[in-house]
């Protein structure tokens, strides 16, 4: 079986009137089904470069992202849309919820543009939000009546309603605090024990500590184990479990 993610030897360059700015130098990366993958650097590393192209929201300007064995390059506009909306599922920081929509309403908002009928609709939202562990008394709430960590919840549940291959969240405890990011993160930790497969972004070392797996990103680049030993030895808040 293809990993899910396989990306190889991946440069992004953009134009600016700076010059150009090499965002991404050399990129390798590979995602196995069900694991938990954290992305983790500071501000400015190219994390959310790396993000944006593993969600298909932007395209390498030179090497190869294959997304369970499909090379996305060979797709056209209407195809990526679709892979977007069938086998990626998304979690922001942010929550970009429906304010005034229902929970149920949010959850379901993957599946409005395909095939599927109403009655699927529901039960397959449903499903979701009884993954993420969020009472059956909110699912008529308004996005816009619950806590943070509730919409977050909502969020994670979108995200997972179409079943994808891959769910990518990122810094999706940033507008959180302690207590509730927590509880966030623990919710990720239990869709990947059962079977999903996560990667996400942050700059904190105590998030990348739930994942399975840790890498860091520096100034585009993909860190070295090596080059993580050394960066750990200078500043051990950096550790992770890598």
């Amino acid at each position: 079986m293809a990993p899910v993610i396989e990306v190889r030897g991946v440069h992004r360059v953009y134009e600016s009137a700076a010059g150009y700015v090499h965002a991404l130098k050399n990129v390798s990366l590979t995602v196995e089904h069900g694991e938990f993958l954290c992305i983790m650097g500071p501000s400015g590393s190219g994390k959310s470069t790396l993000m944006n192209m593993l969600g298909c929201l932007d395209t390498p300007t030179s090497g190869t992202y294959l997304l369970e064995g499909v090379d996305v390059s060979t797709l056209n506009d209407d195809e990526l849309a679709e892979l977007r909306a069938m086998r990626l599922g998304f979690v922001f920081q942010s929550f970009n919820l429906l304010p005034r929509a229902t929970v149920m309403r949010n959850v379901m908002l993957p599946l409005i543009y395909s095939d599927c009928p109403v009655s699927e609709r529901e039960a397959r939202a449903v499903k979701a939000l009884q993954a993420v562990s969020l009472p059956v008394e909110y699912y008529d709430h308004r996005s816009n009546e619950l806590s943070g960590g509730q919409m977050q919840r909502v969020a994670i549940a979108r995200a997972l309603v179409n079943d994808p291959a891959v769910i990518l969240a990122d810094e999706p405890t940033g507008n959180l605090d302690s207590a509730t990011g927590e509880m966030v993160l623990k919710t990720f930790r239990r869709l990947c024990d059962e079977g999903k497969t996560i990667v996400l972004i942050t700059h904190d070392p105590d998030v990348a500590n739930v994942a399975d797996r840790t890498v860091h990103i520096r100034d585009g680049k993909l860190l070295t184990d090596e080059q993580e030993r050394a960066l750990i030895a200078a500043d051990p808040t950096t550790r992770s479990n890598t």
